[in-house]
């Protein structure tokens, strides 16, 4: 499962051993796995162990699997880790849950508990430091402007709101705990549950870009030293219809533009009905896999995302089908302890993304002479391209039609590409970034149809 996740290795047969994720999130944990069924989360998998004791010391050796696939990742050269957290440790919260039961939109962090939550994460950062596993990011707070209310027994998870106000404080006392003990981690936040809470909607957890990174902004973070001019939000239920696709992305992008930060989706699945497009019942893998790539190039193109994170890799539990979720699905024995894991379409339609378009790669912008207008083309042929530089180009090129199609690349500014190969993803068992022969580039490059193509000029 770690090969094919961080993988950049080739195959005798020049087939791909995984998609060579830049980063991987690690969820460091509220507490909730130790109090058991008195977590009041309901499925004691989605329950998370805390490295703090309830006397204060720490037990470094707690969320074990974890600390395995961070491992792997370090091991397989991932760029970029991340440690994020969804609940303050339950010690430090009001109701001593991982999750609110009052629907108040207040933190469940108690007020006087602001400098030890943040003392907790510079404590965890340095012991991975230390273990030469640096976190390039530290993620204090997670979907704020959900409520994560529930009454005991009926949680789903751990998570925590957060108001603007409540976000500033905690990132003010993160930054001083990460200073104060000389660490280079940077924060990302605030991990806004939705993208247009952004810039928009009316609450205390909305326009969070000129609520906290204007220069006016009334919770202003530009004295914080651990804190880029990057903005993170999520890609929830902003992918139900092209037109609210694309103008959310474009409100999004204008806004950041705007007010000078970078954005970036980090984290969407198809946890809403969008993906179906109007259909009823089941979606095939690949349909899943086309929908994904789509989200992606969206927000790539339309919301100029500089980063771009799946929510997850896998979760036990769910029904070989249910695969939009997931790049793995998951089929656990008996006592959840071993089991088997077979692998979704979505693996490598996620793929023809990170395999080929690396950590310091720009984007292009493309033109095209079909006339399409953007809500037209969310449903016919997409295109994203990238650079490394004049010597290095890719294109990653979706297909949404049932046609066989052709594109020629109009290439300016570059020295003189000569050939091409093409990996490709599509329904055709087999076709999971299958690489093409080198090809002389000298006419039209043809798109299986219902397939996402990445193209490597040379």
């Amino acid at each position: 499962m770690a090969e094919l996740l961080f993988s950049k290795d080739v195959a005798t047969d020049g087939t791909f051993k995984g998609i060579g994720l830049s980063a991987w999130r690690f969820n460091i944990g509220a507490g909730t796995a130790e109090q058991g069924d008195s977590s009041g989360i309901r499925d004691f998998r989605k329950r998370v162990e805390c490295f703090l004791n309830p006397d204060g010391t720490y037990n470094w050796d707690k969320q074990a699997g974890y600390q395995w696939f961070l491992r792997k990742a370090k091991d397989y050269k991932v760029e970029n880790l991340i440690a994020f957290v969804n609940s303050p440790p339950v010690q430090f919260t009001q109701n001593g849950l991982g999750y609110k039961t009052v629907k108040d939109h207040k933190a469940n962090l108690k007020p006087d508990k602001y400098n030890a939550y943040a003392d907790f994460l510079a404590e965890v950062v340095k012991h991975f430091d230390e273990q030469k596993l640096h976190f390039n990011y530290l993620s204090p707070v997670n979907e704020p402007q959900w409520d994560w209310a529930n009454q005991p027994g009926q949680a789903s998870q751990e998570g925590s709101p957060w108001s603007n106000e409540e976000i500033h404080h905690a990132i003010t006392a993160v930054d001083a705990a990460l200073t104060q003990n000389k660490l280079t981690t940077k924060i990302l936040t605030p991990e806004a549950g939705q993208l247009d809470y952004l810039y928009g909607n009316n609450t205390a957890t909305s326009k969070q870009i000129q609520t906290l990174f204007a220069a006016n902004g009334a919770y202003n973070f530009s004295d914080l030293k651990h804190l880029p001019k990057i903005v993170a939000g999520h890609s929830y239920f902003t992918d139900n219809g092209d037109n609210n696709l694309i103008n959310v992305r474009k409100h999004l992008a204008d806004t950041a533009a705007k007010y000078g930060v970078s954005f970036w989706q980090s984290e969407y699945s198809m946890l809403a009905d969008g993906y179906k497009e109007g259909t009823r019942g089941r979606r095939s893998q690949m349909d899943c896999a086309l929908f994904l790539a789509k989200v992606i190039n969206h927000d790539l193109t339309i919301a100029n995302a500089a980063a771009w994170q799946l929510w997850n890799a896998w979760e036990p539990g769910n029904a070989e089908w249910d695969t939009r979720y997931y790049l793995l699905a998951l089929k656990p024995n008996a006592d959840y302890k071993d089991g088997e894991f077979t692998i979704t379409k979505n693996l490598w339609a996620l793929g023809n993304y990170s395999r080929f378009v690396r950590p310091g790669m720009k984007r292009l912008v493309t033109t095209r002479n079909d006339g399409l207008t953007p809500v037209q083309v969310a449903q016919d042929v997409m295109v994203s391209a990238f650079t490394g530089g004049k010597d290095k180009l890719v294109m990653v090129v979706i297909n949404y039609t049932e046609q066989t199609r052709l594109i020629t690349p109009d290439l300016k500014n570059f020295k003189p590409i000569k050939n091409y190969r093409t990996y490709t993803t599509s329904a055709n068992a087999g076709d999971d970034l299958k690489p093409s022969a080198l090809t002389n580039l000298n006419g039209a490059i043809s798109l299986q149809p219902r397939s996402i193509t990445t193209i490597v000029f040379y």
